[in-house]
């Protein structure tokens, strides 16, 4: 079977999001009749966090390199980041990196602007939601909700990350807030910006307007690897 281009993933960012990332990658090459080659490195959550809040962009970056040089040293020949978080230094990342990366925010920015979403509001970590996912999306208004929504996602957020599943009442509640926000501030869609997300939703259970980081980054990198 043959395989494409060696795929390097910086993984654990939580490991949740890193085992969606891996079911999806392998599905999809044996559906095109392909063989999967991977390397994956395990970095820490909490260390990404640790930057974010100490404002360290260049520390974050320098701690992700590790991984892509310990990745390309293992075969890998693209890199990936599968999380939203470490997108705080992205330029810094791409600046230093010794491996092409497949990004998020290119192929976000281009649905986006398919679906017409030029008013969003975001679900994922603290630091995504209120940043605005960071400032990256060009020409999208990013609605940030009340601070006890941002409670409610980041709290829903951190009990994925700990506990690796989800739950009934977390999708509940988390619809009923996208629900909210659509009504009250006029978003035309949901920005889906944490992997770990995909714990609790998915296509078939999504019912409000969204777009999926998770799974429009991984069109990328299936593009990147076979294409």
């Amino acid at each position: 079977m043959n395989k494409g281009r060696c795929l390097g993933l910086v993984g654990g960012l939580g490991v949740g999001a890193t085992i969606h990332y891996y079911r999806k990658l392998a599905k999809t090459h044996t559906e095109r009749g392909r063989g999967l080659d991977i390397v994956i490195a395990h970095a820490e959550t909490a260390r990404i966090f640790e930057y974010v809040d100490a404002a360290d962009l260049e520390g974050m970056a320098e701690y992700l390199n590790g991984f892509l040089r310990r990745l390309k040293a293992a075969g890998a020949e693209v890199g990936v980041v599968p999380a939203v978080t470490p997108l705080y230094c992205w330029s810094e990342l791409v600046a230093t990196s010794c491996l092409p990366l497949v990004g998020m925010v290119d192929a976000v920015a281009a649905e986006l602007a398919a679906k017409a979403a030029w008013r969003v509001a975001v679900f994922g970590t603290r630091y995504v939601v209120e940043s605005g996912f960071y400032g990256l999306l060009q020409g999208v208004e990013v609605v940030r909700p009340r601070p006890d929504e941002v409670d409610l996602i980041q709290g829903t957020y951190a009990e994925l990350l700990r506990g690796g599943k989800g739950s009934g009442e977390q999708h509940r509640k988390l619809t009923a807030l996208a629900h909210t926000l659509e009504a009250r501030d006029g978003v035309k869609a949901i920005l889906l910006a944490g992997t770990d997300l995909s714990l609790i939703f998915n296509e078939s259970n999504t019912e409000f307007p969204h777009v999926d980081c998770a799974a429009v980054h991984l069109r990328a990198i299936v593009k990147a690897l076979l294409d």
